[in-house]
């Protein structure tokens, strides 16, 4: 994971650009680079992950059908300056799979490369097929480029946001970009999230890919469909494997996170490197994760926290997420502390995780949908807002302990396939959610039966019910009924409403103040629906949760 930079304009002074890359060092600790643009600046800090030389280091500095070498840069006090005949300057966090036929082509058209990383041929292709690139690209991303020639400043997105993009406007009207919301406090007086699947060019958004809106639905039997969703999270899992630096894997114990884990071992000729958390009292998911630690037999490490673990945690994830989100934090406390200790404990480079396979198929409260028509458009909502929730948990508890996360549930092709599938096959008329992603893999037993056809337990659940229940219990320490309902009142914004969310919301606003639509509301169950009209986001108060926690 690294963090990118770009201030469009000449009105910034290099200090304050220097401060706020800095606040983001933890994303990319292996080196930091900031180029003057000539109006404006382009900085990177970098996780180096592909193309481990120092040719790899961004920013890429792009002339004449090839990128300059460091030597070419000059290094002054207020930054590097690029050669004249410089055209193009690139900062860019991602992956672009199958970077290496593309790369082929390019060679072929006259362009030359200095390094293996994947992300040097953006300059290249953009010159080739200007903004018409993003929609090429199978990639997860978010980059900043100055076009010299025309003076423009280009920053994009991927489709589902999985990379992580703000931005600000100062009062000037110059755009500020970056990774995250701490770069731009002080900076900007509004932080607002980049679109996923837009990019931006002199001041304008241009939606190039909108993952969650379908417009046809497949009308395939059950055995074709099993086989495309079997395939299509295949690929995207083998994808995800190439990486120059070692690779780790998150692994519950739940469905998402074992297909994942369980695919990747089919594939791979030495043992997976397996990470699972739980609570020291009633950790529900160790005794699964070891479950499926077994059966594909990988080097697999547990990690045990209390409640002192989790009340201390509060503060740096909060300050980590910038979010209030109370399901985001709760489901958060365990994936920062257990990518703490793979930063710790480990030489992992690369985490692979099980995101976003609920949004796709359904989570415990979607059994309630009323009708297909509601359920695909739950679907769609959660898609198109899923990166200010579970894939900013992701990206964020990751990338804070110097790691990057890479999430194969979140493949493009895979997230294409299965939105169009017809919702009425995706409703739980099977006595089991998910049944479809279930089904298409019950042939290849990669994983335990017992743990594809286990009930869904809720993350912060599954690290262990008292979690969720020491937190409520320390906000009922720190607010009486009255400082409550005083301070709830402080925000009209996605107001607090229970003494939990209060205790969030005040801390958030300690450290990115003023700032709370960065998310639209608390991500809670759809309350229209029967059955779903709950005071908590915790699937734990559905009436279905049944087995699910246990």
């Amino acid at each position: 994971m690294c963090s990118i930079f770009g201030f469009c304009g000449s009105r910034g002074e290099y200090d304050e650009i220097q401060k706020a890359l800095l606040a983001t060092k933890s994303r990319g600790p292996d080196d930091s680079r900031i180029i003057n643009t000539g109006n404006g600046w382009i900085g990177f800090n970098r996780l180096s992950i592909m193309g481990l030389t120092e040719n790899g280091m961004q920013p890429f500095v792009y002339g004449n059908c090839t990128t300059s070498t460091l030597p070419d840069l000059k290094n002054g006090p207020e930054g590097y300056e690029v050669p004249d005949e410089s055209q193009l300057i690139l900062a860019c966090n991602g992956e672009i799979y199958g970077f290496r036929p593309l790369k082929e082509d390019l060679i072929q058209k006259g362009y030359s490369f200095i390094s293996d990383s994947d992300c040097e041929i953006l300059p290249a292709l953009y010159r080739e097929y200007g903004t018409d690139l993003f929609r090429m690209l199978d990639a997860e991303f978010a980059l900043v480029m100055y076009d010299r020639k025309e003076d423009a400043y280009i920053a994009a997105r991927d489709p589902i946001g999985i990379r992580p993009l703000y931005y600000g406007i100062r009062d000037d009207g110059t755009y500020v970009f970056a990774s995250e919301p701490k770069n731009l406090t002080g900076l900007v007086e509004k932080i607002m999230p980049f679109p996923p699947g837009h990019y931006f060019k002199s001041g304008v958004f241009t939606e190039y890919r909108d993952m969650s809106r379908v417009t046809s639905f497949h009308d395939e039997d059950l055995p074709e469909l099993s086989g495309n969703i079997h395939d299509l999270l295949w690929q995207g899992v083998k994808k995800r494997l190439d990486s120059d630096t070692p690779v780790g894997f998150l692994l519950s114990g739940g469905l998402d996170s074992s297909l994942v884990c369980g695919i990747a071992a089919a594939m791979s000729e030495k043992p997976l490197e397996t990470w699972a958390i739980g609570m020291d009292v009633d950790a529900i998911d160790l005794k699964y994760a070891r479950q499926v630690a077994d059966f594909i037999k990988s080097n697999h490490h547990e990690v045990i926290i209390t409640r002192d673990d989790v009340i201390e945690a509060l503060e740096p994830v909060i300050k980590a997420l910038g979010t209030y989100d109370i399901t985001t934090i709760r489901a958060s406390i365990g994936m920062y502390l257990v990518c703490k200790a793979i930063h710790e404990q480990s030489d992992l480079r690369v985490i692979l995780t099980g995101e976003i396979s609920d949004e796709i198929f359904g989570y415990k409260y979607t059994d309630f949908a009323p009708s297909a028509e509601e359920f695909q458009k739950e679907a769609e909502k959660r898609i198109h807002e899923i990166h200010m929730y579970d894939v900013l948990r992701a990206d964020r508890c990751i990338s804070v302990h110097s790691l990057e996360a890479r999430v194969p549930f979140g493949d493009l092709a895979f997230v294409d396939y299965c939105m169009s599938i017809d919702p009425e096959k995706k409703l739980n008329r099977y006595g089991m959610g998910k049944y479809l992603l279930r089904h298409a893999f019950e042939k290849d037993h990669l994983i335990p039966d017992s743990i594809l056809w286990r009930e869904k337990a809720a993350f912060s659940d599954a690290v262990g019910h008292s979690l969720k229940d020491d937190i409520e219990e320390y906000a009922e320490q720190i607010y009486t009924d009255e400082a409550f309902e005083e301070g709830r009142q402080k925000y009209d914004h996605a107001r607090p409403f229970t003494k939990e969310s209060l205790l969030y919301r005040d801390i958030f606003e300690k450290h990115y103040p003023g700032q709370s639509e960065m998310v639209v509301d608390f991500w809670m169950p759809n309350r229209n629906w029967e059955g779903c009209d709950v005071s908590d986001p915790s699937a734990r108060v559905l009436s279905n949760y049944g087995e699910s926690g246990t």
